[in-house]
């Protein structure tokens, strides 16, 4: 009877300033080098701004902002993620490989950072030349987002209010 292999995960990993992150490949659509970043005026602290990807406007996440690392430089090395129907850009410094990790050898994330740093890394790999953060891209947009809907209910006039 042939031995059971150990459940992997198939990521690819990028850096981000000198820390090594990696996301489930399935999550992957494309990477794209270059190209031209369009700013949107009052977009959430946590957005660059809107990647133009064949007819499709692609939010960019501003990766080392939102994991409180410095970037390396200017990140023009974009990693599209879809999520369900909506796709992102993840602005990494540089793409690394595609690897198998061994499930049973990540560990839980420690609470290292906080807010969306904190949120976004949903565990750690100690691979044989460096660790590998494991980011959850659902989490790390969910919380984009809860950061903008609580931001947009402390600015402004209310109508509700008496004046």
């Amino acid at each position: 009877m042939p031995a059971a292999t150990a459940a992997t995960r198939r990521c690819c990993t990028f850096l981000v300033g000198d820390a090594c992150f990696a996301v489930d490949a399935t999550d992957v659509a494309e990477v794209l080098r270059g190209g031209g970043l369009t700013r949107v005026p009052l977009a959430p602290k946590g957005i660059r701004g809107l990647l133009h990807l064949r007819g499709r406007m692609v939010p960019v996440v501003d990766l080392p902002g939102q994991l409180r690392i410095p970037a390396a430089g200017p990140a023009d090395t974009h990693l599209v993620i879809r999520l369900q129907d909506d796709w992102y850009s993840l602005a990494v410094d540089e793409m690394l490989e595609v690897i198998e990790i061994p499930v049973d050898r990540i560990e839980q994330a420690g609470p290292t950072g906080e807010g969306s740093s904190r949120e976004a890394i949903s565990g750690v790999f100690a691979g044989e030349t460096r660790l590998v953060h494991l980011l959850d891209p659902q989490r790390m947009i969910h919380s984009l987002v809860r950061q903008r809907t609580h931001t947009n209910g402390r600015l402004g006039a209310s109508h509700d209010e008496p004046r």
